[in-house]
């Protein structure tokens, strides 16, 4: 009898089988990364030819329908795909994406497990989201996702797609699937390098090229200041080879001045604090190299030495380049040939000394002339008062016409040398506004006054127009009343009929104040030479209208001058508009000038010749006057009006015994020429006169040649009570008279 053993080995064998499946799947994965750790295509560095060989060589060993490579925006906000390999179709294909806001579970599992092993994919917490926009509409039952990390922050992830059945993904399948995203995580790496690399060698190419073919004078030095390089420029300004140049000092071709060796010191000392700053605060010096450069850097202008000998003018800029720790390694020197520069600039330093001598000879011309102008004009204007005035006897129809036609006469070149002498005050920046808060009422109105007998001797209609916002404005008050008349003057002058209006409106950016006419108009080709100094538009010597041309230019630049403008236009034939602009003040005075009344007074009397004789003569009491001048025609016309209408008249002409003559003749008043105050004797002589009880309240008159600027009057003796301009108006002179003695 045979007994027969039977056992069932399936199981056993399955489990063989099973087993085989696995080796075999763990040796392919083995293999495939071998295959992707040797793969040329890693060296070459090109990440897109690398990510197609990654995502094939995957979906082969994991036998997926799809593997793909997702990274993430800059933003942040989503991930999209840079490569999809499809088995199927065998065809490689990007642009999807997948936002973070909509897949919130999906994307914190990413961030939070070394990989994503769904079975079921549409069912699992984690990516069940995925199911009906993605998943569904492409089949797929099973995803191995592992995410790709750079540099400790996720960057992206590797999805490995299975399409059918359910697959259950096995342990070695979730440790292949990790690699495969290592290997993403080197590609990427790699790609870095290579771009780096390339564009190191870019820049370096670049550099090279503008090294050499610079036509600045580059030289490389070191520490030791001995030359390592140079390109073709410096060899020319220099007019040695590369070869004899090099290991040379520096120094040798450039003469050294005292001071350089401090300059070079503070350049090493700067750079060497930054770094110790730099390391002290944590930061890569590399980072900051740029900077280091940038700020430390000494620009000099030096002569230089030719091969031939000759010398030559330099401009040198020497910056210190850091090595990779950061300490000082080379300096750059950068050499530009300035020799015609150099030698332009001495020219125009030679043209700009003699333009200043000009200019100073210029100021020094008119200060002269205004005093050699004015002196007989003080006698001429002051004589004709005084005949006018009929005190030494009456004067028929044609001597009164004679005389008038003398004062005016002497009127208009005081205006004209007043006007000179502004003019050339603003262009020197000599020239100070004394702003304060005005009326703009009654400075229209002062204006419109003084020009109105002008205008009705035309027959012209004389108009103003306030807009009632337009009650204040900040301006120095004789400058923007001088800037009127001169144009009101000049629309009345240019327009033989018709109209003259003024009209003020407040502007958001300050105040306007525009004078039309119905004149003659001006030619368009003229309106360049319109604000020129001394240009007169009518320039034949048969000209019909009179003037010198200075009173437009001096218009604008005192507009300007308040931080304004003058603008106009013109039609010929048809009439002119010049706008005064003046700009609201940044700090508005609120204190009003006390002396406006006295003097718009006192300017009426300047403007308007009949109301020189106007005033009857102040009658005296026997007062005494004491003159103080030094110019014997002003003291002339002053003694003989001042007998005339009875005060007693001691004159000197010189300061020497003034003490002894306020002593002596006791004056109620005294006329002292501004020329004497000057003097420092003359300051003590008036100071020590002040400090005699009897004489503390003695009037003291001085007599000066133009309106005083404030910081003259700020430094002007305590002791002077009052002033004169000359050439000295009668009523100008009663109006003192009356305020002291009356």
């Amino acid at each position: 009898m045979q007994v027969v053993s039977a056992r069932d080995i399936t199981e056993h064998n399955q489990a063989q089988e099973a087993l085989r499946t696995r080796e075999n799947s763990r040796r392919k994965q083995s293999q495939t990364l071998v295959q992707l750790a040797r793969s040329k295509t890693f060296q070459q560095g090109n990440l897109n030819a690398v990510l197609r060989e990654i995502t094939e060589t995957a979906a082969r060993t994991l036998l997926v329908e799809r593997v793909g490579v997702w990274l993430y925006n800059e933003e942040r906000s989503k991930i999209e795909c840079i490569n999809l390999y499809d088995v199927r179709t065998k065809e490689h294909t990007f642009g999807n994406s997948l936002l973070k806001t909509n897949f919130p579970a999906y994307f914190q599992a990413l961030e939070e497990e070394r990989t994503i092993a769904a079975d079921d994919a549409r069912n699992d917490t984690r990516t069940q989201e995925l199911s009906e926009s993605y998943l569904s509409v492409l089949g797929i039952t099973s995803i191995l996702d592992a995410p790709i990390w750079l540099e400790g922050h996720l960057v992206g992830v590797v999805c490995h797609e299975h399409i059918g059945e359910v697959h259950q993904w096995t342990l070695e399948e979730e440790t292949f699937a990790g690699s495969i995203a290592d290997f993403v995580t080197l590609a990427m790496e790699a790609n870095e390098r290579n771009v780096v690399q390339e564009a190191l060698r870019q820049s370096e190419t670049q550099f090279r090229a503008i090294f050499e073919r610079s036509s600045i004078g580059i030289g490389l030095i070191d520490m030791k200041a001995q030359i390592v390089d140079t390109n073709l420029a410096l060899c020319e300004i220099l007019g040695y080879s590369r070869e004899e140049l090099y290991g040379k000092h520096f120094t040798d071709y450039i003469s050294i001045e005292r001071g350089d060796l401090k300059l070079y010191k503070q350049l090493m000392s700067g750079i060497r604090t930054d770094l110790k700053r730099t390391l002290r605060e944590g930061l890569q010096p590399s980072k900051h190299q740029e900077q280091l450069v940038e700020r430390h850097r000494i620009e000099i202008e030096r002569r230089c030495q030719h091969q031939n000998g000759n010398l030559f003018w330099t401009h040198i800029s020497v910056s210190v380049i850091p090595g990779s720790n950061g300490e000082p390694e080379f300096f750059l020197a950068m050499i530009e040939d300035i020799t015609e520069r150099k030698q332009t600039e001495l020219k125009l330093r030679a043209s700009q000394e003699a333009a200043e001598a000009a200019s100073r000879a210029k100021s020094e011309f008119l200060a002269t002339m205004s005093h050699e102008l004015r002196t007989p004009l003080n006698a001429i204007m002051g004589l004709s008062q005084l005949l006018q005035q009929e005190i030494v006897g009456s004067l028929n129809e044609k001597q009164n016409e004679y005389v008038s036609c003398i004062y005016s006469s002497g009127e208009h070149l005081l205006a004209v040398i007043n006007d000179i002498l502004d003019l050339s005050k603003v262009e020197a920046g000599k020239e100070e506004l004394l702003l304060s808060s005005l009326s703009v009422a009654d400075i229209c109105n002062y204006a419109i006054w003084t020009v109105r007998d002008r205008a009705l001797e035309k027959g012209l209609q004389l108009t103003h127009k306030i807009d009632p916002k337009a009650d204040i404005c900040i301006a120095d008050e004789r400058r923007i009343k001088q800037m009127l008349l001169n144009l009101l003057t000049n629309a009345i002058k240019f327009t033989p009929a018709g109209e003259v209006s003024l009209v003020v409106k407040k502007v958001p950016q300050g105040i306007t104040f525009t004078i039309s006419d119905t004149g003659i108009g001006i030619d368009l080709n003229q309106f360049q030479f319109i604000f020129e100094p001394f240009k007169q538009l009518d320039s034949r010597l048969n000209r019909q209208y009179e003037g010198t041309g200075l009173g437009l230019a001096l218009t604008r630049k005192l507009a300007r001058l308040h931080g304004g403008d003058v603008t106009f236009t013109s039609t010929l034939g048809k009439g002119s508009q010049f706008t005064v602009f003046l700009p609201n003040p940044k700090h508005p005075a609120n204190e009003e000038d006390e002396t406006n009344e006295i003097d718009e007074t006192e300017e009426e009397a300047n403007f308007t010749s009949s109301s020189l004789f106007s005033s009857s003569p102040v009658s005296s009491t026997n007062k005494t006057i004491l003159l103080v001048e030094e110019e014997e025609n002003t003291a002339k016309v002053l003694q003989d009006y001042l007998h005339t209408i009875g005060y007693q008249v001691k004159w000197i002409n010189n300061s020497n015994n003034f003490l002894q003559q306020v002593e002596s003749f006791q004056p109620d008043l005294v006329f002292f020429d501004f020329q004497l105050v000057k003097d420092v004797h003359i300051w003590n002589l008036l100071n020590i006169l002040r400090q005699e009880p009897y004489r503390k309240h003695l009037p003291i008159v001085m007599m000066t040649f133009s309106e005083l600027l404030e910081e003259e009057i700020a430094t002007l003796p305590g002791s002077l009570n009052d002033y004169l301009v000359k050439p000295i108006r009668i009523a100008q002179l009663e109006s003192i008279l009356m305020k002291y003695l009356s």
